[in-house]
């Protein structure tokens, strides 16, 4: 069965549409408004295999925090929803990416407990039209709508667009592996408490 969740959500600041498919192959069709977002999150799609569609009305006249935050609830919901109860599941993952002087890791359990960690130095305020501090936002966002627990860092790099791109893609990779069933273990949790639920 393909695990695939849509998620919509309206409010006075944005309008969104997202669907994930987990098992899928990597297509993307992002529409945010905000041109670097949509460039990491198709990144995060085609090297995590998903495929994944976003629509995005949101009040970019105040500026992209709204619209960046959203998308990123919305994404976190639908990886919860499409997971179910998580059962032969691998649950736990990690990656290492580099984009030419910029290399990136993730580490996630898909613990139903959200917590996030990231360590990332940035040496300019913005990357195109989206702001550095955001792109934490984006990771603390996912953790908790997602249930999971996500560690990430940028252990070196000179170019913010490279370190950025690096944690999607490594976020990408380290989600594709922790999503896979496992085939030794059934239908099974893999927990000791027998739930992942969050």
């Amino acid at each position: 069965m393909t695990r695939t969740a849509t998620i919509n959500r309206t409010t006075r600041e944005t309008a969104i549409s997202l669907t994930l498919t987990l098992d899928g192959s990597g297509q993307a069709s992002i529409s945010t408004g905000i041109g670097m977002y949509d460039h990491f999150l198709e990144s995060f799609a085609r090297h995590g295999q998903f495929d994944l569609t976003i629509t995005c009305e949101g009040d970019l006249h105040i500026d992209e925090h709204h619209s960046v935050e959203d998308v990123a609830i919305c994404l976190g919901q639908a990886i919860a929803q499409a997971l179910g109860d998580k059962a032969g599941v691998t649950r736990t993952a990690h990656a290492y990416v580099p984009m030419d002087e910029a290399l990136a890791f993730v580490a996630i359990d898909l613990s139903g407990r959200p917590y996030h960690v990231l360590q990332c130095q940035w040496s300019t305020p913005q990357i195109g039209g989206l702001t550095c501090d955001l792109v934490e936002h984006v990771f603390e966002t996912l953790a908790v709508h997602a249930h999971m627990t996500l560690h990430a860092r940028v252990e070196y790099g000179r170019n913010d667009h490279h370190k950025a791109e690096a944690l999607f893609k490594a976020l990408a990779r380290a989600l594709d592996t922790a999503t896979r069933r496992d085939p030794r273990l059934g239908d099974s949790v893999p927990s000791t408490k027998g739930s992942l639920v969050g």
